[in-house]
C-alpha cells in the first residue's frame, strides 16, 4: 500500500480529517487522534490495539508491525505501510474510529441509519504549567 491508498482508506471513514498532532500531520475523527503515517519511515500509527496483541503481532509478523520506546506504556503498534493490505488497515483503523466516536454516531452508524450532526465545540488547549485544559 502507498500513501494515497492510505489517505484514501483513512478519509473513508465519516467526520475525519487531515490535522496535525504533535506538530506532525496527523488524521483526527471527532477532533481526536485517529492515525498517522510517520513520513520518517514509512510506518502507520495503530491505535487501540491492547499491548497483549501488541506483543502478540510483534512476535508473529515483526516485519509489518513493532512499537519504539514512545509508544512502549499506550496501546499502539506500528506497522510499515507497504506491508499492510487495505482490508486489515482499515479494520486496525476503525478501532480507533469507533473509540473516537460519540455513542449516538456509534448506534446510528451500526444501525444503517442518518448520521446525527456534530455540534459545534469551542478549541480547547493545553496549558503548560498544569496540562489541564482551557476554553479559549
Amino acid at each position: 500500500m502507498g500513501p494515497k491508498q492510505f489517505h484514501d482508506v483513512v478519509m473513508g471513514f465519516p467526520h475525519t480529517e487531515l490535522s496535525t498532532s504533535y506538530g506532525q500531520p496527523a488524521y483526527k475523527a471527532f477532533e481526536k487522534f485517529l492515525t498517522r503515517l510517520r513520513h520518517e519511515d514509512d510506518r502507520v500509527v495503530l491505535g487501540q490495539v491492547s499491548l497483549d496483541e501488541r506483543e502478540m503481532l510483534c512476535e508473529a509478523d515483526p516485519e509489518t508491525f513493532h512499537f519504539t520506546d514512545h509508544y512502549r506504556n499506550y496501546p499502539y503498534v506500528l506497522a510499515r505501510l507497504k506491508r499492510l493490505d487495505a482490508k486489515t488497515l482499515r479494520s486496525y483503523v476503525e478501532r480507533q474510529w469507533r473509540h473516537n466516536a460519540p455513542k449516538k454516531w456509534l448506534k446510528a452508524w451500526d444501525e444503517g441509519l442518518p448520521l446525527p450532526a456534530i455540534a459545534n465545540r469551542p478549541a480547547r488547549t493545553r496549558t503548560r504549567k498544569t496540562g489541564a485544559r482551557k476554553t479559549r
